[in-house]
């Protein structure tokens, strides 16, 4: 499997579990210091390793009318304080790629939504940037499909790419997960991440607002480190009833604990 490399302080696909978490949104400051806190100390208990999320812009929100995040400037002065003050890789998402030159001068990793994972001059300017490319699987893509995303960046010379799995439309308002993507993936010679917690949404739910089911983010992220997976993705809040995004599928630390200690000693098992 070729290796992806992150801020020469992390390998995704050595063997050893690494963690991509975060808020859904980079709300604040101080829900960002204080979720990346915890999951530093959290990660290091487990011995797993950690890429700090959040995300500056929610460009595809349900409605019109609903919170996006701080923007461009802010959020990414909040990726930078955290990355200053804990020392740990930071990822967020681009959406346009006019975008890349400078998330790219903050972000470690660039991740393409899942939405965008056909765009090919999103994908190739995150290519050209140099960063690893985390690509979310699109919820209505085949995983074998995803082999076109993989190879346009891997045109621009960069083959510091990742795939993250994160459910297929089932009908209206509901994703369900096949884990034979997993391994489909893999065979592309890059490491997978499970996403944990956008596998459990509920697109538009709740009307003007996605909605989840929290119940099904343990057995959905069991399952996945007993098929094999390089890395899990987890939404991660302070508060997840009174988070601006993606609240409903989010963890709270204690549930993020529970689940972190259960998937790495299944992931260590395979």
């Amino acid at each position: 499997m070729n290796k992806v490399v992150v801020a020469d302080k992390i390998t995704v696909g050595d063997g050893k579990l690494v963690l991509i978490g975060g808020p859904c949104m980079a709300e604040s400051l101080d829900v960002c210091m204080e979720t990346a806190g915890f999951l530093v100390g959290l990660c290091k208990k487990l011995d797993i390793q950690y890429i700090f999320k959040a995300s500056y812009d929610k460009a595809n929100r349900s409605s019109g009318t609903s919170r996006r995040g701080p923007g461009r400037k802010a959020g990414l002065a909040f990726l930078a304080a955290v990355k200053e003050r804990y020392g740990i890789p930071v990822l967020t998402d681009v959406h346009e790629s006019a975008e890349v030159p400078e998330v790219a001068e903050v972000a470690d990793v660039l991740q393409i939504p899942a939405f965008l994972c056909r765009q090919t001059d999103l994908l190739q300017a995150a290519g050209r940037s140099g960063r690893p490319v985390n690509i979310k699987k699109g919820q209505f893509m085949a995983p074998e499909d995803m082999r076109g995303a993989v190879e346009k960046v891997r045109m621009t010379g960069n083959a510091q790419v990742m795939l993250t799995e994160r459910g297929t439309s089932f009908g209206y308002h509901n994703l369900v997960v096949d884990f034979r993507s997993l391994p489909a993936m893999r065979s592309f010679d890059v490491p997978v991440i499970f996403d944990a917690t956008h596998s459990v949404q509920l697109p538009g739910g709740l009307g003007s607002a996605s909605g989840g089911q929290r119940e099904y983010i343990f057995p959905l992220a069991r399952a996945a480190a007993a098929v094999g997976i390089d890395g899990i993705f987890c939404e991660v809040h302070p508060d997840p009833a009174h988070a601006l995004s993606d609240g409903p599928n989010s963890l709270d630390f204690a549930s993020a604990e529970k689940i972190l200690g259960k998937v790495k000693a299944l992931h260590d098992l395979f």
